[in-house]
């Protein structure tokens, strides 16, 4: 019953996004409301952040994301679901229903959109999407879009440049297989989840004071490809082997941060950690993640106890994991250290005005 549950919730929500794919703008709300609950809780990156029920959903955000891209495409290239087991280390209530994926929005940017100036040609929305499912309809939606990615293909720069790749489109799987529209072997399934459990446990034996820019305590060669791909947002970018991983994320990301055992009891809402096939998907929104122990990306340590949202896909092949793809929401991350990005935008958009910031 729960894999013919977990099909029937891919399938409506598949589509939902080819509904939105085929319809004008202004039947959106219409095709919105027919795919979510009347009180839907719905959650985008910062500054958008919560909408509580369907008009807001539609009035807060989709009508102003449809206004900026009118001809707007969901173009996904991971694509899974799974009934929440309540077994694992980040396990929220058991037998919650999830759909899950991450790729791109593109459309032409005819409008202004959160204070960034349109462009008039296509502009790619680099999106990571769980949905809570209650009776075939989204009760929940966590949505992260990477805004920053969107300011730059406008001409405009809230962070430094990334240590990682940054610029173009992130790539989806390899191999190209990530849209499981079909149901999954449970074997490789069930492999998927504990390999990426055994790698987050692995994680937690990092002791900040004790370690510093020593990663051994981790182990994390047991479960990585040397060659592996890792997808981060803007301001970190994208890092194309192990040791690029290490250098521009993970030692840049535990000197800023690096609390490994936060007590996170009810503290925001954790995404169930799902598995299908060669894929897992997990991740936390406003939970309690770590202190501000040091500088990040040029900001100096503010000792505040911050929260994060952070998503995560990843691919296994064989015994190690390969491709992982990590949006988070640095907006709402770099408001919590008292920079404000979205001021960084509007000084800049003012400066071009002013004939000061070239194009």
């Amino acid at each position: 019953m729960s894999n013919q549950l977990n099909q029937a919730n891919k399938a409506a929500v598949w589509d939902f996004w080819q509904k939105l794919n085929h319809v004008g703008a202004d039947d959106v709300p219409a095709t919105v409301r027919a795919a979510v609950q009347d009180d839907v809780d719905w959650n985008v990156s910062a500054p958008i952040d919560q909408l509580l029920g369907a008009d807001n959903a539609i009035t807060g955000f989709w009508t102003p994301l449809f206004r900026a891209f009118p001809d707007l495409k969901h173009a996904p290239y991971v694509f899974i679901g799974g009934i929440e087991a309540g077994s694992d280390l980040y396990a929220t209530e058991a037998g919650e229903q999830w759909v899950s994926g991450c790729g791109y929005l593109t459309g032409t940017f005819a409008d202004d959109w959160l204070g960034i100036p349109a462009t008039g040609v296509k502009t790619n929305i680099w999106f990571g999407v769980f949905y809570v499912m209650r009776e075939g309809k989204i009760a929940e939606a966590y949505l992260q879009l990477d805004i920053l990615a969107v300011m730059r293909q406008a001409g405009f720069q809230a962070l430094p440049p990334a240590p990682g790749a940054e610029g173009g489109k992130i790539p989806g799987p390899l191999a190209k297989d990530g849209l499981l529209l079909t149901e999954q072997d449970p074997l490789e399934s069930r492999k998927s989840r504990q390999l990426v459990q055994a790698m987050g446990l692995g994680m937690r034996r990092y002791v900040r004071s004790r370690d510093g820019g020593d990663l051994r305590s981790m182990e994390q060669d047991k479960y990585w490809h040397p060659d592996m791909k890792w997808y981060g947002p803007s301001g970190i970018g994208a890092c194309f082997s192990k040791e690029e991983y290490e250098d521009f994320h993970q030692r840049p990301w535990l000197e800023g941060f690096g609390d490994r055992n936060i007590a996170r009891e009810g503290s925001g809402r954790r995404m169930g950690r799902i598995g299908e096939g060669l894929y897992c998907a997990g991740g936390i929104w406003d939970t309690a993640y770590s202190h501000h122990n040091g500088v990040y990306a040029g900001v100096p340590a503010t000792g505040k106890l911050m929260t994060l949202r952070d998503f995560d896909w990843w691919k296994r092949e064989g015994e190690y994991l390969t491709e992982n793809w990590v949006p988070i929401d640095m907006i709402d991350l770099f408001r919590q250290m008292g920079v404000d990005l979205m001021a960084r935008l509007r000084a800049q958009v003012e400066a071009r005005k002013q004939g000061a910031l070239g194009w």
